[in-house]
Parts: C-alpha cells; structure tokens; sequence
C-alpha cells in the first residue's frame, strides 16, 4: 500500500508517533493486537513499527518510532525527514505476536516495547479480562503513552523509570508461576532475557515476548555446504557458508518475499517438506521449532545434507 502521512507527532523524549492512512480515505486492512507494519522508506529501507492505535479504526494505523542513534538510519529518516502529508510505502500488517485466551494477563514493557502492548491492554479491557501491566523506561520522560495508561488505568499499571525506582523487580512479579495467566513481554533484549529466566519454572507457552533485533545465536549447526530443493519446481540448489538459504533460492528462480532478512519479521517464512532446519530465528517457539515443518530461510540454515523446501 502507499499510505499519506495525516499527522505526526512527539509522545515522548525521542519517540515521534505517526498516524498513517489512505490518501482517498478508504478502508485499511484489519488487524489484531500484536501485528506490525513494513515501513518502506524512500531509499528503499524497510522497518518493523508495531501497530499501537485502535485496531477498531477501519481508516487509520498509528505507529510510534524511537530514534535508535545506534541504528541504521530508518528511525533517524523518520524522525527528521517525514513531514505530514507525505506519502510512504507500507507492507503487512502480519502478526507474529498474537493475543492468545487467558484468565488473565501479565503486560511487560521496556521503553518502545510498550507499543504493542497497547491494542493487547484494549481487547483486555474489551474482554473484561483481568491484566497488569509492568512499564519501565530510562526516565519517565522517555516512556512512551506512560501518562494516559496510568491516568486510563490506575493501579493497574505500574510505571518503574530507572532513574527514580532503579531496575524492574521481575522476581517478585514473576517468582510464582499464576495458574491461568499469560506474561507478554516486548522491549530490549537484557530485558527479554531476564524475563525469559524469571520464567523459566512457568508452564510452557505461558511467556510470549517479542524481539525489536536479532537475539545472539550459537554457531550454525553445519559448516559444510548443504543442496536445499525446490519441490514445486524441481530445482536444487547448493548453498555455501557465505550465502543464506534466502539469497540461494532466490539465485534458482524462487520468489520468496522478505523484508527484514534477521529472522525477526515473518515475511519469509517457508513449508519444509523434508530434512531438519537448523532454526535461527527468533519468532518460532520451542514447539514450533520441533515440529520442523517449517523455517526463515533469511537466517536459517540445515542440520543435515538435504532439505527439501514447499518453492
């Protein structure tokens, strides 16, 4: 889609929200809590920006952009070069990230990580499910919406800026497993990481984070070269150590839609028919990944000589 520009505006120290839509007013696409968009910028750059408006709004997707100032100049072009009124190309939205039933819900936020959290607390409310929600940030000028949540919501929300109450306290919030809730946790990876380890006595599928970059990976599995097939249209193809499954099937004529190639988006998620992936991603959960019906073939790669791909 190419979308216009109706506003833009600053919710917080470095974080400009923007509201996109239509240029001829039509409905947009539906969505549900947890889904992002592909942000095309004029050089041809694509970002991931979660949907943070309400998904009941048929005409208009709010996003909200920090500026990374260690990033790759997608969130400064956002930043400095967008101007209402300007028109921008938009992929999606897909959800990797989605709402999934529970008695109740457990919101963790770190920074920029509050967005898609946002339309989760709505349906919540929608729903009358029970939830809380744990937001910390650098400073309370650098959190994002922090105001109209505590103001919307009251003690349902628990602000923790840095520089006033020190870290998050995920032990107290996270030592016992609660029977019926479900913890959902975005923001960067110390926290992800930390959450990850508080929750390791929960049930399974009881945590659900989601991952702005790339997490850390063990080294591949396989060093050697390995043939990857193309069931569809019978071509095989070897790929190198120094070329992704990606690059490789797209070299024997598959066309495989990407966008961010790190294994964080889901655009290219591809059926496996034979052979084990080795998953490097960071979207597949644990179930997901044994199952080994299916890969990112932007960063994963093959446990065993063969594989045979749905291309």
């Amino acid at each position: 889609m190419t979308l216009q520009i109706r506003s833009k505006d600053t919710v917080a120290d470095g974080v400009v929200s923007l509201t996109l839509a239509r240029p001829d007013g039509e409905r947009l696409p539906d969505w549900t809590p947890g889904s992002h968009i592909d942000l095309v910028l004029p050089d041809g750059t694509v970002r991931q920006y979660s949907l943070c408006g309400d998904r009941w709004d048929a005409h208009r997707y709010r996003i909200a952009v920090l500026r990374e100032s260690a990033g790759r100049g997608g969130s400064a072009y956002v930043h400095d070069r967008f101007t209402p009124g300007d028109l921008v190309g938009v992929g999606g939205p897909r959800n990797n990230f989605p709402l999934v039933p529970a008695d109740r819900y457990l919101f963790i936020a770190g920074g920029i990580g509050i967005t898609p959290l946002l339309p989760m607390i709505r349906q919540a409310d929608l729903m009358g499910i029970d939830w809380q929600l744990l937001y910390g940030g650098r400073t309370r000028g650098s959190m994002a919406f922090a105001e109209e949540l505590a103001q919307a919501h009251g003690g349902r929300v628990r602000l923790v800026p840095q520089e006033e109450c020190g870290m998050l306290d995920l032990a107290s919030w996270l030592n016992e497993p609660a029977s019926g809730t479900k913890v959902y946790c975005c923001g960067p990876a110390p926290l992800l990481t930390a959450v990850e380890e508080a929750c390791a006595a929960w049930p399974p599928h009881h945590l659900r984070t989601e991952r702005f970059a790339a997490a850390a990976q063990a080294a591949p599995v396989r060093r050697a070269p390995f043939e990857v097939e193309l069931r569809r249209t019978g071509a095989t193809v070897t790929v190198t150590p120094d070329v992704s499954v990606l690059q490789a099937v797209r070299r024997a004529g598959a066309e495989v839609l990407s966008s961010c190639e790190q294994g964080t988006c889901g655009t290219c998620l591809t059926p496996v028919l034979e052979g084990t992936p080795d998953h490097r991603d960071t979207l597949l959960a644990a179930h997901e990944r044994a199952a080994n019906d299916c890969m990112f073939p932007c960063v994963s790669r093959s446990c065993d000589d063969r594989l045979v791909l749905d291309l």
